[in-house]
């Protein structure tokens, strides 16, 4: 049965490896994964009710194509036993196992689990992380090596918190609305997400009425949104209020 456990261990103080010029995500993973002598990576979205399939939350992976593909008609991406465990702890966890099957004790989830271990992912470090937008994702590098120590551990954490950064960066390129708004504007947006009406609002900034439905209205337009509601909800999308 996998083992799962805290995925640090206390170890002397080593060298701090040197970052690789590397450009793409799955160049970037690939570094990761030789410098903490894994063989395998996985970054993926974290299932939700609405996409638990594992070729619908798979971003990059190595994994060899004939697993991928197996797994990928499996359905049980979302209910293994890593996402499981992450789904209750903020931390990082080490297994030794089948951490990609199912918990239950049957034939298809040992040899699912079968089908990893013969493929050289016998144990895998893997945790979550969320980019500044609030989405969730995991992160799973795996192979034969024994269990890492705190400082490796800590720098294949903040490795990936870069790369989902710069990841994360790439998605967002472009993602905001095409004219900037002003200040004035924002805060009549803010207002009006906290259920204040145009009166209010221009007692509130010491404004009157007529230059705060201005003001909205210019956010509207600026949003290309029909009515203040919408604009308040791409206003919140775009990290503006």
């Amino acid at each position: 049965m996998p083992k799962y456990e805290s995925a640090v261990r206390r170890a002397p103080r080593g060298k701090e490896p040197s970052p690789e010029p590397l450009t793409t995500h799955a160049e970037l993973l690939g570094g990761a994964v030789a410098r903490a002598g894994f063989d395998y990576y996985l970054m993926a979205r974290f299932p939700r009710g609405d996409s638990v399939g594992f070729a619908d939350n798979q971003i990059a992976c190595n994994w060899p194509r004939e697993l991928v593909e197996h797994y990928s008609s499996s359905d049980v991406f979302h209910c293994s036993r890593l996402v499981s465990a992450l789904k209750y702890t903020n931390m990082p966890v080490f297994c030794e196992g089948g951490g990609f099957a199912s918990a239950a004790a049957n034939h298809e989830s040992r040899a699912l689990t079968g089908w990893f271990m013969d493929r050289g992912l016998r144990t895998t470090f893997a945790f979550s992380l969320h980019d500044a937008a609030l989405r969730h994702y995991i992160f799973a590098f795996s192979g034969k090596r024994a269990k890492l120590s705190d400082r490796e551990s800590m720098e294949l954490v903040y490795g990936a918190m870069q790369i989902l950064h710069a990841f994360a960066r790439d998605l967002d390129d472009g993602d905001g609305p095409a004219e900037q708004l002003s200040k004035r504007e924002i805060e009549c947006l803010r207002w009006s997400a906290a259920g204040k009406s145009s009166e209010e609002i221009a007692i509130i900034l010491d404004l009157s009425s007529h230059t705060v439905a201005s003001y909205l209205k210019s956010a509207m337009r600026k949003l290309d949104s029909v009515n203040r509601m919408q604009a308040v909800a791409r206003a919140f999308r775009y990290r503006l209020i």
